[in-house]
C-alpha cells in the first residue's frame, strides 16, 4: 500500500484452515465492511482484520487486531524444531535476560516478598542466593514450575529439564557467591556511581558488577518507597553521557521497573490510601507529567480525581518527563492497560466514583496514546473494562441510591455516554430503554409534585442526553421514542398546550413557548412536541399575529432560531 497505514482483511473457509490474506485497503471502513459480509454471506468460517501501520525508521509494519469473527481458530499441537528443543536457559547468563528475570519473580514471589527483594536483587546479592540455597525446598519448587510447562512446550523430559536448570541454578549462585568473596563488588558507600561507572566500563563483567553494587546499596534498606527514592539518588549522580551512563542508568530503571511491577510495592510507593482506580490514576501521572498537566489546564476538574505525586514518585515523574527510563515508562503503560482488563473494580465502593476515574483515566490515556499506548490499545483496554459496567450487579449498585425513576434514568444515560464498545453500548441502552418503558417511570412522572413544564423539560433533557450517547440508530430511537411517548401522555392530562394557547400573554411570548417545546428544547420530540409546532404554524397564520410580530421587530430574531431548530424555517 502506498500510505504508512493500512487494513488487511483475512479469511479462514474452514473452521480448520490457517488464515489466508483477501486483500488489504486504506479504509478502515471498507476493511471492517467486507470482513462482515463475507460472515454474513458465509463465503468464510472467520474473518479478521488487521491494522497495519509502517514504521519509517526500520520500514516494518506493526500490525494490531481490530476485528476477529467467525468459528474459533483450531488448537494444533506446535511442531518443534531440533534448534527449539531443550531449556530456554543454556547457561547461567540466561538468568539475567528480562523474560528470566520475570520468570524468577513470578515462581519465587512468596520467597522473594518474605525476603523483601525482587529478582534482580536476587540475581546480584551474593547474601540472598546463599539464603536461597540454603533453603533447598523453595529453589527445588521454582525448578519445578518451570520445568513442567516448559516440558509439553518443547517436547522434552520434565527430570532433563530439572536436572538441567538445577545444574544452571547451582552455576549462577556459585558465580555470584564467588564474586563476593573476591570483593570485587564496589561499594557505592564512599564511592559515587559516576566514578563506579567510569571505573567498571569497559571490564567484562561491568554489568554484573554494577547491578551488584546497586544491589548492595539498596540492601540496609526496607519498603519499595525508600529503595525507590535511593535509586532516584543514584540516577541524578549518573554520568552524564556516553557508555558510562548507561551502565549505570540501564540497571537503575531494571531496578524500578521490578519495584513497581508489584502491587504492594505500587501502593507503599503511590500511597496505601489509593484504591486502584486512584493507583492507575497516579501512574498516568507519572509516566505523562506533560500530558496530565496539558488536560488538567483544560480541564480543572479532573486534579480532584488525579492524586498528586510527592517523594520518589515525583522524582521519578520527573526523570520521565525528559526522557529517561522509557522501557520503564512503557512497562508502566503496559501495566495500566492490562489492569483496564482485568476484573478488579476501580472504585469497589463506588459505582458513580468508578464511572468517573475511568471518565478520567480514558481522557488521560488517550492525550498519551501517541507516545505510551497505540489509540487501539487504549480503545481495546476501556472496551473491556466496560463489560463490567453494563453487568447486573454494577447496575443494580449504580441506581441503588436513586431517589426517583428519573434520576436513575439520568443516571443510566450518563452510563450509556461513558461505556465503550458496540455491545457494550446496546447492553447499556437496554438498561436504560427498560427503565423509560417502564409502567413505574410513566406513573412515577404522571403523579410527581411538578408542574407539567417542569415534568416535560426533565423529559426533554433526559432524551437530549440519549442522543449524546453515540448509540445505533435502532437503539437511539427507541429510547427516544419511549421518552416521547411518556411526554405524550404528560401532556395530554394536563392539557398544557391549551392553556398555553388560552394565556393572556404577548404574541411573541407564546410563539417563544410553543417553538420552545416543538423544538425539543422544553418538551421531548414526539406527539407532544408535534401537536406544539401545529398550534404554532396555526398562530403563525392569523393576520393578528403578523400585525403583532411587524408592531414588536426586536422580538423576530430570536423567534428565528427557534423556528429552525422546530423545523419551519430554512
Amino acid at each position: 500500500m502506498a500510505g504508512p497505514i493500512h487494513y488487511e482483511v483475512y479469511v479462514r473457509k474452514t473452521a480448520p484452515a490457517p488464515w489466508s490474506l483477501l486483500m488489504a485497503v486504506e479504509d478502515r471502513k471498507t476493511a471492517i465492511e467486507t470482513a462482515e459480509d463475507l460472515l454474513k454471506d458465509d463465503r468464510a468460517a472467520a474473518v479478521r482484520v488487521t491494522k497495519e501501520t509502517l514504521d519509517p525508521e526500520t520500514m516494518e509494519f506493526a500490525s494490531v487486531t481490530i476485528l476477529t469473527k467467525g468459528a474459533p481458530e483450531v488448537k494444533r499441537k506446535r511442531l518443534v524444531s531440533e534448534e527449539e528443543a531443550g531449556p530456554s536457559c543454556r547457561g547461567a547468563q540466561d538468568f539475567y535476560t528480562p523474560h528470566a528475570r520475570e520468570l524468577i519473580g513470578r515462581v519465587l514471589d512468596d520467597w522473594l516478598a518474605r525476603q523483601g527483594a525482587t529478582a534482580f536483587e536476587l540475581l546480584h546479592r551474593p547474601d540472598l542466593a546463599e539464603r536461597l540455597e540454603a533453603s533447598g525446598v523453595e529453589l527445588q519448587h521454582a525448578v519445578q514450575k518451570i520445568a513442567v510447562p516448559e516440558s509439553q512446550a518443547v517436547g522434552q523430559s520434565v527430570h532433563e529439564l530439572v536436572r538441567r536448570y538445577q545444574k544452571l541454578s547451582e552455576q549462577a549462585i556459585e558465580r555470584l557467591m564467588a564474586l563476593g568473596r573476591s570483593q570485587k563488588i564496589p561499594d557505592l558507600t564512599d564511592r559515587s556511581i559516576a566514578d563506579v561507572a567510569h571505573r567498571l566500563s569497559g571490564k567484562a563483567e561491568r554489568g554484573l558488577l554494577m547491578g551488584a553494587a546497586l544491589a548492595g546499596a539498596l540492601m540496609p534498606l526496607r519498603g519499595a518507597r525508600a529503595k525507590l527514592g535511593r535509586l532516584m539518588d543514584m540516577a541524578e549522580g549518573a554520568p552524564a553521557e556516553g557508555p558510562p551512563r548507561a551502565l549505570a542508568m540501564v540497571p537503575i530503571e531494571q531496578l524500578a521497573s521490578e519495584l513497581l511491577s508489584a502491587r504492594t510495592s505500587l501502593a507503599e510507593i503511590l500511597g496505601p490510601a489509593l484504591d486502584q482506580g486512584g493507583s492507575l490514576a497516579a501512574v498516568v501521572r507519572m509516566i505523562a507529567p506533560r500530558e496530565v498537566d496539558a488536560v488538567l489546564r483544560v480541564d480543572p476538574d479532573l486534579a480532584l480525581l488525579i492524586p498528586p505525586l510527592d517523594g520518589p514518585a515525583a522524582r521519578l515523574a520527573e526523570r520521565l518527563a525528559v526522557g529517561d527510563f522509557p522501557l520503564l515508562a512503557t512497562a508502566l503503560a503496559r501495566m495500566i492497560a492490562r489492569e483496564l482488563k482485568g476484573p478488579r473494580r476501580l472504585r469497589p465502593s463506588d459505582a458513580v466514583g468508578e464511572i468517573e476515574i475511568l471518565r478520567a483515566l480514558a481522557t488521560l490515556l488517550t492525550a498519551a496514546s501517541d507516545r505510551l499506548l497505540s489509540q487501539e490499545e487504549v480503545l481495546s483496554a476501556f472496551a473491556e473494562r466496560s463489560k463490567s459496567l453494563v453487568t447486573a450487579d454494577f447496575v443494580a449498585a449504580y441506581v441503588k441510591g436513586c431517589p426517583t425513576v428519573l434520576d436513575e434514568a439520568q443516571h443510566l444515560a450518563w452510563l450509556c455516554e461513558n461505556v465503550t464498545g458496540a455491545s457494550n453500548k446496546r447492553s447499556a441502552a437496554r438498561w436504560m430503554s427498560a427503565c423509560v418503558s417502564s409502567l413505574r417511570f410513566e406513573s412515577e412522572m404522571r403523579q410527581a409534585g411538578q408542574t407539567a413544564s417542569q415534568k416535560l423539560l426533565a423529559l426533554a433533557a433526559l432524551q437530549r442526553s440519549a442522543r449524546l450517547c453515540d448509540l445505533s440508530e435502532v437503539e437511539e430511537s427507541k429510547l427516544c421514542d419511549a421518552i416521547g411517548a411518556v411526554g405524550d401522555v404528560v401532556e395530554r392530562e394536563t392539557r398544557l398546550l391549551a392553556q398555553l394557547s388560552r394565556a393572556r400573554v404577548s404574541t411573541p411570548q407564546k410563539l417563544g413557548a410553543l417553538l420552545r417545546l416543538a423544538s425539543g428544547e422544553a418538551a421531548p420530540l414526539g406527539p407532544a412536541a408535534d401537536r406544539a409546532k401545529a398550534e404554532a404554524l396555526r398562530l403563525f397564520r392569523q393576520p393578528q399575529t403578523r400585525a403583532d410580530l411587524t408592531a414588536a421587530p426586536e422580538a423576530i430574531a430570536p423567534l428565528k432560531d427557534l423556528m429552525r431548530a422546530a423545523g419551519l424555517a430554512a
